[in-house]
């Protein structure tokens, strides 16, 4: 699909999900942005940027990390998530944390800029994920660590069915390549060829749990990438998608509510190399 087509449909799709995010998958997330936020490693003081940063969940907890002396740019390529993130940091008083709607592949200010970069759950949904690689990688000094995490393969993804029964319905072109960065070396090449080096690769198997079956819907369908999709359902149709969905949960059913097996892949990593010299964006500079 044409880049910049997917990059619309990831825009207005993140701003109908945005609301209903945090509701859904805060607590779900959890342990992987521990990990991630583990893995960078931030000190007092420091720069992160924060690409794809959602709602601000990581954002925040990075801005925490680095104190009132560092500072955090989240960024995202909906609007509706990045009010959301400013509106959360407001109500904690955490004026180190700054907000700006931005494309993953975007410039993101002068080389250096950054003692880390981050990207959570989000390089997936990139149309051009090396592009994106490649500007957090100028975005850090050298030494510096740039730290991503995405889904596994599909087939140890537990709720990777809902594509299928979103697309049945509707062709939502949420993300052809969701699963591709989770399987086999797909992360790690893509890195090396962003110019990236000194991976350190992991992976994790986690849980996604549900207490009932409207928790693991509103996750699904309204929390999610589909959500732009699914909005477009009639009641009926709604209600046809929520039991094909429910169906593909059986197996991990466990009375009323659901645990999904998940699987995610970690990539960290020090940049040593020789940093370019970014042109800066208007407002995005520390």
């Amino acid at each position: 699909m044409e880049a910049r087509l997917q990059r619309r449909i990831q825009r207005y799709g993140w701003d109908r999900a945005a609301a209903d995010y945090e509701a859904f998958w805060s607590r779900q997330i959890a342990p992987a942005q521990e990990k991630l936020l583990e893995m960078a490693a931030l000190g007092e003081g420091e720069r992160v940027l924060d690409v794809a940063c959602g709602t601000g969940l990581v954002s925040l907890a990075a801005a925490g990390a680095v104190g009132e002396a560092g500072g955090v740019l989240g960024t995202d390529i909906s609007e509706a998530m990045v009010t959301e993130a400013r509106q959360r940091a407001a109500m904690r008083g955490l004026a180190q944390a700054r907000f700006e709607r931005v494309e993953a592949e975007a410039e993101l200010g002068t080389g250096g800029a950054f003692d880390a970069a981050l990207c959570s759950l989000g390089l997936m949904y990139v149309p051009e994920p090396e592009t994106a690689l490649r500007g957090m990688k100028r975005a850090v000094k050298p030494g510096g660590r740039v730290v991503g995490a995405v889904w596994g393969r599909r087939e140890r993804c537990g709720w990777a069915g809902i594509f299928e029964v979103v697309d049945a319905r509707v062709r939502s072109e949420v993300c052809p390549m969701f699963f591709q960065l989770g399987t086999g070396e797909a992360l790690r090449m893509t890195m090396e060829r962003a110019g990236l080096r000194e991976v350190r690769v992991e992976r994790i198997e986690t849980r996604l749990e549900y207490a009932n079956a409207d928790e693991a819907i509103g996750a699904a369908f309204l929390g999610g990438p589909v959500a732009m999709a699914y909005s477009r359902f009639d009641d009926e149709t709604r209600r046809e998608a929520h039991a094909e969905y429910l169906a593909t949960l059986e197996p991990y059913r466990e009375g009323e509510g659901y645990r999904v097996p998940g699987s995610l892949w970690w990539r960290g990593l020090r940049c040593k190399c020789v940093q370019a010299v970014a042109i800066p964006s208007p407002g995005l500079v520390f």
